[in-house]
């Protein structure tokens, strides 16, 4: 009989890490979950129906965390992401201390092992010496080994290249190996080829009828949905080759390129840009449904990646439900954890605490 593995999820979003934990089949259950965003909040409970406290993990009151052994999360990132330096320098530094929230549980609910995941550049950051000086100093927090690094999703069966700086510890151990073995890719034992977009979103029909998300008779939930792109945006999308960018339209359209483009000889080369079949996905953000935000024009169709092709890059199953708005839904399917990658993270804890234990 598997051992029942209590989690305590915080910044739990719509529950990226704990699907890929609970999914990995060795007996992680959720028992509670901490989310600001009511939207989030409301999926993480619709997926894993455990006690879901909806508002700042500043308030929870200390009673509320029950018992566990494994506590996973990721405490926000826009102080450290370069797409966030545009906030105010207040807002920033308490995003950036939201972390020792996260260790202020580890020290209450005192768990066999926890994982914080991060954007890359936060382990780059004093925050980021500060927790490692935590971690041999703080009483509480000293019996605990540690392994972190930055990861690349793909390296682990996601269709996706989405790096992110991961931090292991466990408690009673001797030492934390890391990385954890890849699955796909050159570093991987049987060097596995990566996940395609192909592999993964090619199935689905070109051009989807519905505009709005819905649920079926089968009670399986529609978020393969389109847009209604005007005739100029069609015209766009047509002029991108597949791996081209906004400077095809200088290059094949002219008339359709927009004034700040044609203003901007440089800068990115994402936007506008139409992804590719053969390789996986570049990282998939809030907006991906706008073209005019990165590499998110299909492979081949000509049109942006819907919310389901979104969420199978982004690994989650068919069957995970999203609870929200379009843009609410969007905005989880990007914010997430692929569930693949927490999949490995999983077993990765696994065999470290619990197997021999």
């Amino acid at each position: 009989m598997t051992r029942v593995i209590r989690t305590i999820d915080l910044f739990a979003g719509a529950g990226g890490l704990a699907q890929g934990f609970k999914q990995s089949g060795l007996g992680y259950e959720p028992v509670f979950a901490v989310e600001i965003d009511p939207a989030a909040a409301r999926t993480f409970k619709q997926n894993f129906g455990c006690p879901v406290y909806d508002g700042p993990i500043e308030k929870v009151p200390d009673e509320d965390y029950p018992s566990a052994d494994v506590i996973i999360g990721g405490p926000p990132c826009q102080g450290f992401s370069p797409l966030g330096r545009d906030r105010d320098d207040v807002s920033r530094a308490e995003i950036n201390e939201l972390w020792q929230q996260y260790l202020k549980v580890v020290r209450l609910v005192k768990p066999k092992a926890f994982v914080i995941e991060n954007v890359p550049e936060f382990q780059k950051s004093a925050q980021f010496m500060r927790l490692l000086e935590l971690m041999e100093t703080d009483e509480d927090l000293k019996p605990y080994k540690v392994g972190y690094g930055v990861l690349n999703a793909a390296d682990y069966g996601v269709p996706q290249n989405r790096r992110r700086g991961i931090f292991v510890a466990v408690r009673g151990v001797d030492k934390v190996p890391w990385p954890p073995t890849p699955t796909h890719g050159p570093g991987s034992p049987e060097n596995k080829p990566y996940v395609t977009l192909h592999d993964k979103i090619a199935d689905l029909p070109a051009y989807p009828e519905h505009t709005e998300i819905s649920v079926d008779e089968a009670g399986q939930q529609n978020l393969h949905i389109r847009r209604k792109p005007t005739q100029k945006s069609l015209e766009r999308y047509k002029a991108i080759p597949p791996g081209g960018n906004r400077f095809d339209l200088r290059r094949n359209r002219p008339d359709l390129e927009p004034r700040c483009w044609a203003e901007k000889p440089t800068g990115t080369t994402d936007v506008m840009g139409r992804l590719w079949w053969d390789r996986p996905s570049v990282t998939i953000r809030t907006e991906f449904y706008k073209p005019e935000k990165g590499r998110y024009l299909h492979p081949v169709h000509h049109r942006p990646i819907t919310h389901r092709e979104a969420a199978r890059i982004q690994s989650f199953p068919d069957e995970f439900v999203f609870v929200g708005s379009k843009i609410e839904v969007a905005r989880q399917i990007g914010n997430a954890v692929p569930p693949l990658l927490g999949e490995r993270l999983a077993r990765f804890i696994h065999e470290i605490a619990f197997t021999s234990n």
